[in-house]
């Protein structure tokens, strides 16, 4: 499975996984809901299973994915800091693209 971050998502992300409550976890990004043709993405901080594959970022961010579930694979994380400080998910490997603001 592939995962790709840019650089100020995971300075973000990192941020947060330096938290107490996030100690010795991961970025797991999730599929939130399922449209037919596309799905919303959201993420959250957990600790692998035994379906997650650990994709390795360019960005020293490990990213846990459900192996069983084909809409996570090729995923791209992002943050933007204009017009606001968001967190966009999108799958651009996947015929219809859907922003997610977290």
């Amino acid at each position: 499975m592939k995962c790709k971050i840019n650089k100020n998502a995971a300075k973000q992300l990192q941020k947060q996984l330096e938290l107490e409550e996030n100690k010795g976890k991961m970025v797991r990004v999730v599929v939130s809901h399922l449209h037919g043709d596309h799905a919303h993405y959201d993420y959250t901080f957990d600790v692998p299973n035994e379906h997650d594959e650990i994709v390795k970022t360019d960005k020293g961010i490990d990213v846990l994915l459900d192996s069983r579930n084909e809409w996570l694979d090729g995923v791209w994380i992002q943050f933007f800091y204009v017009p606001q400080e968001e967190f966009v998910i999108t799958n651009p490997t996947k015929g219809h693209q859907h922003r997610h603001v977290h």
